[in-house]
């Protein structure tokens, strides 16, 4: 119903990714473990870096980390377990760790610097957990809801985006970033909602 970014470039990626993917199970790297690997490597850069005012070089390495998101999928359906239950768990679980530790590392950036959008920092890492879970609720009760305007992967693109501007000079990019990803986000739920209710 509405096109995310994951789902129209999904196939073209994948066809990139692949043969790293064999490479690595070659290499005996299994999918979780990569999984852990980036989110771990996401969670302490953003905190750490941003929270220091280091956002360019922050933004380098947890977009670094962020790209093994990339690649634990494919390599679990490549594996001959083709994943499993615990592993898209694993998945998940740990997407909500990552996605709330940028987050996290945002509000310390404004917190430190005095500034009010650290308040608007809170409530988009509290809407980052909300939209997940709408649809996580809404799937265990049989209904299809992997819509909206601002997924996981527009969220992310937004977020570092604002910080590696911010990063450059361009102060107000993370700041106009944090208000864009807030309205979507309200929207993102709203439209979450009405797909369930509608069901």
């Amino acid at each position: 119903m509405y096109p995310m970014i994951q789902s129209r470039y999904k196939a073209p990626v994948t066809k990139v990714i692949t043969p790293i993917c064999r490479g690595l199970l070659r290499m005996k790297v299994s999918a979780n473990a990569l999984t852990i690997f980036g989110a771990i490597g996401v969670s302490i850069s953003a905190i750490y870096f941003f929270s220091r005012d280091q956002l360019f070089v922050g933004t380098l390495v947890v977009s670094l980390f962020a790209l093994s998101d990339l690649f634990d999928g494919t390599m679990a359906r490549l594996s001959n377990n083709q994943g499993t239950k615990w592993g898209a768990l694993l998945d998940s679980t740990l997407d909500r760790v990552s996605d709330a530790a940028i987050a996290t590392g945002i509000w310390l950036y404004f917190r430190n610097a005095d500034s009010d959008f650290q308040y608007l920092a809170l409530v988009v890492l509290f809407l980052g957990g909300l939209i997940p879970y709408i649809r996580a609720r809404a799937e265990s009760l049989g209904i299809e809801c992997s819509v909206g305007v601002a997924e996981r992967a527009e969220r992310l693109i937004l977020l570092l985006v604002g910080t590696g501007l911010a990063g450059l000079g361009i102060d107000i990019a993370l700041e106009a970033a944090l208000v864009l990803l807030a309205l979507l986000s309200v929207v993102t739920v709203l439209q979450r909602m009405r797909v369930v209710y509608r069901a």
